[in-house]
């Protein structure tokens, strides 16, 4: 794919006719910002002059070193297509820069960029492919969001079961507008649940597609008057929504690392270094791809959702799955990501905790093809099969202890996430639930 530049975006304004562009770009926590701006200041942003008060933004800066600046990526162009034509809106994700000119450390997309600069030095590309599930709800008649659900449907189930069907079409159709390549979509598991499937591609644009594919997913689902949710664990009783990220290196010879015709089930000992760096990693990686308290209200037994240290070709209830297909799809599917984590930040301790397994030749343990979630815990001790974190905290006790993926972070984003997340969790644990006065109310 031609890669744009700064020229390309200013013939491109023209001939759309955009009136207006938003400067896009995320905080720590994957929660989108923009800067809207009239197509007459585009070329000042072009040029990195666009200011913002990074104070205003959570887990940036203090108020004292507030001035920040935006550097849009001119390969990130795109023209919304649900607004209207004439004054059209573009969007262009930005890089985030300090007064001095050097890159803020505090962005999320450094944070990626310098853990894809790691893995060229080691003559690696990193290819992603995501799964990205949601629920669609109705909303009540004041527009807020309820949890009942459109359907009864579950896997792959078709119209008049699945009500969703016109609005996942809806999505589908404007994301290909937007330059998604849409490789399946389908009713998942649980009522109301869906999942939409896009085309893989390198760490940095699969990451700005995330961030993308959440907001038209969004936009399309309120237009036919439902609300889009990537939380977790929505509903007890139900499935939660994942992100099963696809993970592949691709040498500068353009050959997939991870294949080796000659290997065990085609898999090259690279592909090993790499899966067993990330189950080196995984509690500390949890930390991020699991980020909210309500992300462990999903990573239970009994709900498909990985919750065992493991791995196999063979079925599906370890964390790390090597799915069937060999030569350039031979990849490795982490299986514990949800939605609401931050994937530039998602992407990076992932790629650098694989690297680590590449650097220190680590292998990981023999491959558990028996459903592990069947297992009593003595089998799993046996087999040295460990277990997820349970909550927040011990995901964030487990970050602390790692200098691997504290350095991925970097320090700034590592400090901010670490104090924002603990003060999430003491305002949970704090709370007093519903199932607390159902239980213990009339009891004690």
């Amino acid at each position: 794919m031609a890669k744009l530049t700064n020229d390309d975006v200013r013939q491109l304004c023209k001939e759309l006719h955009v009136k207006f562009v938003r400067l896009q770009f995320t905080d720590i926590f994957g929660v989108l910002k923009n800067v809207a701006i009239t197509v007459e200041q585009l070329d000042k942003a072009l040029e990195g002059e666009m200011m913002f008060d990074g104070s205003s933004i959570e887990g940036f800066v203090r108020i004292e070193e507030s001035d920040m600046y935006l550097r849009p990526d001119p390969n990130s162009f795109v023209v919304f297509p649900w607004k209207p034509r004439e004054g059209a809106v573009a969007r262009l994700i930005c890089d985030i820069y300090n007064p001095d000119g050097t890159p803020f450390i505090g962005d999320p997309r450094y944070a990626l960029r310098r853990a894809i600069a790691e893995a060229e030095a080691m003559g690696y590309t990193m290819n992603v492919g995501p799964e990205a599930e949601f629920f669609l709800f109705h909303v009540d008649s004041e527009g807020r969001p309820t949890t009942k659900t459109h359907d009864r449907a579950s896997y792959f189930d078709m119209t008049p079961i699945d009500l969703g069907e016109d609005a996942r079409r809806d999505m589908v159709l404007t994301l290909e507008q937007i330059g998604f390549e849409i490789e399946a979509s389908h009713h998942e598991l649980a009522p109301g649940q869906h999942e939409i499937d896009f085309k893989y591609s390198d760490a940095l644009d699969v990451a700005d597609k995330i961030v993308t594919f959440k907001l038209a997913v969004r936009t399309v689902a309120q237009r036919h008057g439902l609300h889009a949710t990537f939380m977790p664990k929505p509903v007890f009783g139900m499935a939660g929504s994942g992100m099963h990220l696809n993970q592949s290196l691709i040498t500068k010879e353009g050959k997939n690392a991870f294949y080796d015709p000659n290997a065990p089930i085609g898999m090259s000992e690279i592909s090993m270094n790499y899966i067993a760096g990330l189950m080196h990693h995984i509690e500390a990686i949890t930390a991020i791809i699991n980020p909210t308290v309500n992300s462990y209200k999903r990573l239970v037994s009994g709900y498909e959702a990985p919750v065992y240290v493991a791995w196999s070709s063979q079925n599906r209830s370890p964390l790390v799955r090597i799915p069937a297909k060999r030569g350039m799809s031979t990849r490795v599917e982490l299986r514990s990501p949800d939605p609401s984590c931050n994937p530039y930040l998602a992407l990076a301790v992932c790629l650098r905790a694989g690297l680590d397994g590449i650097k220190k030749g680590m292998v990981p343990p023999p491959p558990c093809d028996r459903n592990i979630y069947e297992m009593t815990l003595a089998e799993r001790q046996e087999l040295g099969i460990g277990n997820l974190p349970e909550n927040l905290s011990e995901a964030i006790k487990a970050l602390e202890a790692n200098q691997v993926i504290k350095e991925a972070l970097g320090p700034h984003i590592f400090n901010r996430y670490v104090e924002a997340k603990l003060i999430e969790w003491d305002r949970y644990r704090m709370q007093v639930s519903a199932w607390e006065l159902e239980e213990y109310l009339t009891k004690f």
